[in-house]
């Protein structure tokens, strides 16, 4: 070996070494910008235990690094590019769980901007480890800039060749392994479909990001066909000539086409719940819901979200469709409903109402301006229509939040513009905002907030706080509920008023009021933390009902029972399910007819779940057969 090729080595050594070194610092790059912290406990806590998972990350990125380069023989283009690859998504995800409690999953990539545009508007800002992460990217390709100058240029044949093998490796691992549910299982990488931030922690943004690809493809049931349609709605109906009682029935019914308004509050539960387990607040947070609790349908909805995914409660409360069917974290807004289907808004279109919906935030969120319209709802109000609303806690929020009484004014408003334009009876749909995550004291003045006055031992300051900002929305929702309930109780027509709660939420760290009150478990699957507050009031009774536990996919089909109106096949269907099989099936846990949870199902429950399916399958990505049946068209649909 000659003295040259001697003084070389280094450098070619150096060379070998930085492509896996590099993808490395980049993986640790991505790790902090989606989590915007590293700790020890990061490592000691989620990449040891999932090593496997980040061992694929780290290779998805040098082979990504590889490709660029053969392609390119740009090294510092390469860096360049492999870094955005990983820290772009990672910055998303950050953005994502901030704004919806949610990591960021593949479907969100057709309203990235929109989601830009959302987070400026939030107050969200770019964090340190956002800075840190391009300074020491633009490092990394100065770097490979000057270790890789004066490289030889490879010949043709060479080049392709390492383009190729690169790019066949890449495929593999994203063919072979990461689209694999079956070989990232034997790697210890299992879906955990209902908290999906959870599952980013555990496995990191890039395994968790490129695993979901799997859940983009929709898997029709094995016996789908017309026929089969048929026979499960022909059951319904026989079903419903033998036993044509309901579930629930109000002695009282509307005599004309009612209005029927349905209000989801944002992260809304009863939290005077907490004084059964000794929190005691400086006021009565529920004196309008107890009050009404006494003459009106009241009871709990089985929610299939815990700390985000909004839009999933509200998709199954307007259609009956269970989330449960569909792929593991999807948003069934973006991704499927992109056409005229089915809902409890199509259906009332078809028998002569006028449907509106009213939300406090951006249009484009959840990409609730092109799904309701294929819901039937032909009016949608957003924040950007809105004029002279009241905002609140602005701590989080730069400018703050719509407050529950600006939107009862609102509700109010719409439903007298639509009566003054139109005599066809009324379904209005609102979603507020006012309590949505982040919680803390300071997004309240301290003479406007709910104070705690006695909590179990073990709770920290801040989650007090916390607690505190809860609570507040807590009692401005009751307070809206009262508002409408005034304003709807003078009508000259009956009223329909469903007001129910999308989800819980972590309060401040954890579940930490949950723990240490006892009111739940310490983690998101606890039963006790997807039981939201159900009130359904009429103007037209006084009659206390006990509804117990119900699916979100439950509510309309409830509500038509309840009040003694006509309801469609499906929702027929869903009505004699709550009867038969179980009052709610969602994300794992069956709530029997009893109330009692169990895990698994029954053979009994398993051929009600599957029909359910079948049905939904049909008019979500089927033929819709169902429709006919149900004396509705797409035309119509639409």
């Amino acid at each position: 070996m000659n003295h040259r090729t001697d003084s070389r080595l280094p450098v070619l050594l150096a060379r070998e070494l930085f492509p896996p070194l590099a993808a490395l610092v980049i993986l640790i790059l991505t790790e902090w910008v989606a989590r915007g912290a590293l700790t020890a406990g990061t490592l000691t806590g989620y990449v040891l235990p999932h090593g496997a998972a980040y061992l694929l990350a780290w290779a998805f990125l040098l082979l990504n690094w590889l490709v660029l380069d053969w392609l390119f023989r740009r090294p510092a283009l390469a860096v360049f590019l492999t870094a955005c690859l990983g820290c772009i998504p990672a910055a998303a995800n950050y953005y994502t769980l901030q704004l919806r409690g949610e990591p960021f999953l593949p479907w969100d990539l057709s309203q990235l901007s929109e989601a830009a545009g959302v987070a400026a508007a939030a107050g969200i800002q770019p964090q340190p480890s956002m800075y840190w992460a391009a300074g020491i990217t633009a490092g990394l390709a100065l770097g490979a800039h000057f270790l890789y100058r004066g490289r030889p240029a490879p010949f043709l044949p060479q080049r392709l060749a390492g383009l190729a093998a690169s790019a066949a490796a890449l495929a593999a691992l994203i063919f072979g392994v990461y689209l694999q549910p079956a070989v990232t299982a034997w790697l210890g990488i299992y879906p955990d479909a209902w908290m999906q931030d959870r599952y980013y922690e555990w496995y990191g943004v890039i395994t968790g990001f490129m695993t979901n690809l799997t859940n983009l493809d929709i898997d029709g049931p094995e016996e789908y066909s017309e026929e089969a349609v048929n026979a499960a709605l022909d059951a319904v109906e026989a079903a419903s000539r033998e036993t044509p009682e309901g579930n629930f029935s109000l002695p009282e019914t509307p005599g004309e086409a009612p209005t029927i308004l349905y209000v989801m509050d944002e992260s809304y539960w009863d939290v005077t719940e907490l004084e059964d387990y000794g929190v005691t607040f400086d006021t009565d947070l529920s004196p309008n819901l107890h009050a009404l609790q006494e003459t009106s349908a009241s009871g709990r909805v089985y929610s299939p979200s815990f700390g985000g995914g909004t839009c999933d409660v509200e998709f199954e409360a307007l259609t009956g469709y269970s989330v449960a069917f569909l792929p593991s974290g999807c948003k069934p807004y973006q991704q499927h409903v992109t056409h005229p289907m089915f809902s409890l808004p199509s259906w009332l279109k078809s028998r002569g109402y006028q449907t509106a919906a009213v939300h406090c935030f951006y249009e484009k969120y959840w990409s609730r301006n092109t799904a309701y319209p294929n819901l039937g709802l032909d009016e949608f109000i957003s924040l950007e229509d809105m004029r002279e609303v009241e905002k609140v806690r602005g701590y989080y929020w730069t400018g703050g939040l719509v407050s529950d009484a600006s939107m009862a004014r609102q509700i109010i408003g719409q439903y007298e513009t639509m009566k003054a334009e139109s005599d066809a009876p009324v379904f209005l749909h609102a979603v507020t905002m006012q309590n949505h995550t982040n919680y803390n004291a300071a997004n309240y003045p301290d003479e406007e907030r709910v104070k705690v006055l006695s909590a179990p031992a073990g709770l920290k300051a801040s989650t007090i706080g916390a607690l505190e900002d809860f609570a507040t929305g807590v009692r401005d929702a009751d307070a809206m509920l009262g508002t409408l309930v005034d304003y709807f109780s003078q009508v000259d027509e009956p009223v329909i008023l469903v007001f129910w709660g999308d989800h819980y939420n972590p309060i401040d760290s954890g579940y930490d009021v949950y723990t240490a009150t006892g009111y739940a478990g310490s983690s998101a699957s606890d039963p006790a933390l997807h039981q939201t507050t159900l009130l359904i009031w009429t103007n037209f009774s006084d009659t206390p009902v006990e509804l117990g536990t119900i699916a979100a996919y439950e509510i309309s089909p409830v509500m038509l029972d309840l009040c003694g109106l006509e309801q469609p096949l499906f929702f027929e269907y869903l009505n004699l399910q709550l009867k038969n099989a179980y009052r709610s099936c969602t994300g794992g846990v069956t709530i029997n007819p009893d109330g009692s949870v169990s895990r698994e199902l029954t053979v009994g429950q398993a051929e009600w779940n599957k029909n359910h399916w079948l049905l939904e399958y049909d008019l979500m990505f089927g033929e819709a057969y169902a429709l006919a049946r149900m004396g509705l068209t797409l035309d119509e649909e639409s």
